[in-house]
């Protein structure tokens, strides 16, 4: 076994890890999505929870196929995790009455 074949074989894997992170953060943002009631959208005036939905789901599918192709880290991806992380970072804590209040303008 040559070291290019152990150093791919290592990437495949680490970005396959990767893809599968990415994956579980968006079916986590989907549900707790999926938990909350369309009030607490427009009361903490974060976008609707359609559009919330709609980014989260996009974002599982596109992680999904990512694996099913692969394990390659694609762009879009990418953009998949930044959506899910945002919806996990900002909205949850919002929408589950468990915001810190930390911008009180």
């Amino acid at each position: 076994m040559s070291m290019m074949y152990v150093a791919h074989l290592i990437e495949y894997y680490l970005m396959l890890a990767l893809s599968v992170i990415i994956l579980v953060l968006a079916v986590w943002a989907v549900i707790d999505c999926l938990r909350h009631g369309a009030q607490r959208f427009a009361q903490e005036g974060k976008r609707t929870k359609g559009f919330w939905t709609g980014l989260t789901a996009a974002s599982a599918v596109v992680s999904l196929l990512g694996i099913l192709s692969g394990g390659g880290i694609g762009f879009l991806q990418l953009i998949g995790a930044c959506i899910a992380c945002v919806y996990l970072a900002d909205v949850k804590p919002a929408v589950s009455g468990q915001g810190g209040g930390w911008y009180n303008y």
